[in-house]
């Protein structure tokens, strides 16, 4: 029994001792294999068309089309449309289109395009970060004592409907014949304003602080349902009719009261701005 039991442990020790210089190698064959993302699924002659290329292509698909594209079916009929591609790329280089005027210069466009967007979209990340950077620093922070002062002030949404003239003299025609008749808002609207089709005849809500500062006075001191006006903006002159007033609760204020002060703070913080960077805008 004694000599079995060596034997089996004789055995066992030949067996590990057998097996373990191959861990090493099977780490080794485990980090050369390549990632999800960097498995090769389609090779067109030089080209590799990798997992990672696959899933960013699929990206930009419709829902429903990234969908199917997740099926078999799908998934190799995508592949497919990938190896299409590189295939008439590779034959278009071949056949030194990439060399074309065309080709170039087209090419210089998208480049400048995307240049464009990046810095965009650069100046876009940098303004959110400012703003993250003073609410976090209490440059913007608000208090609820400041929403409840606020609120004791303009506790009101107003609601109008506006007309955008190009100049004076017809918004002044326009104004007069709408104070004789405000049925003809609709067929005025349609002849003369300079907003957008869709935009026509739509109604805007707003507390104090939401909108144009000077359509607001108007709106603030104009009765419901009386036509007003013509008041001049950078979009052009503005004629607006009263369609409603009503008082807000504390509860359904607060939210959009603390957006009017963080962004009267913000306007406060520019301007400061504006003292330590020299600002010149030519007309």
């Amino acid at each position: 029994m004694k000599k079995f039991l060596f034997l089996l442990l004789t055995i066992s020790l030949l067996t590990a001792c057998d097996k373990a210089p191959q861990e090493p190698a099977r780490a080794a064959a485990a980090e050369s294999q390549p990632s999800a993302k960097e498995m090769v699924v389609a090779e067109v002659g030089p080209v590799q068309i990798t997992q990672a290329q696959l899933e960013n292509r699929l990206a930009l698909l419709p829902e429903e089309d990234q969908e199917f594209a997740k099926t078999n079916i799908g998934r190799k009929n995508f592949i497919q449309l990938l190896v299409r591609e590189e295939l008439a790329a590779l034959d278009a280089k071949e056949e030194e289109l990439d060399k074309q005027d065309f080709y170039l210069t087209a090419l210089e466009d998208k480049r400048e395009q995307l240049k464009e967007i990046y810095q965009d979209f650069s100046k876009d990340l940098l303004n959110r970060m400012w703003e993250e950077h003073l609410l976090k620093s209490g440059v913007i922070a608000v208090t609820d004592q400041e929403i409840a002062d606020y609120f004791d002030k303009y506790p009101y949404e107003m609601t109008i409907k506006q007309i955008i003239i190009a100049d004076a003299e017809t918004a002044d025609a326009v104004l007069r014949e709408l104070k004789r008749s405000k049925k003809r808002w609709r067929e005025l609207e349609r002849q003369y304003s300079k907003a957008p089709q869709q935009s026509q005849n739509q109604e805007i809500s707003f507390m104090p602080g939401e909108f144009i500062a000077e359509l607001e006075v108007i709106a603030a001191n104009t009765p419901t349902g009386s036509t007003q006006g013509f008041v001049k903006t950078s979009q052009g002159f503005h004629i607006i009719m009263k369609t409603g007033e009503r008082r807000l609760k504390l509860k359904e204020a607060a939210p959009r009261i603390r957006t009017i002060l963080e962004n009267q703070k913000i306007d406060s913080a520019l301007n400061a701005l504006q003292k330590k960077y020299k600002v010149v805008i030519y007309e």
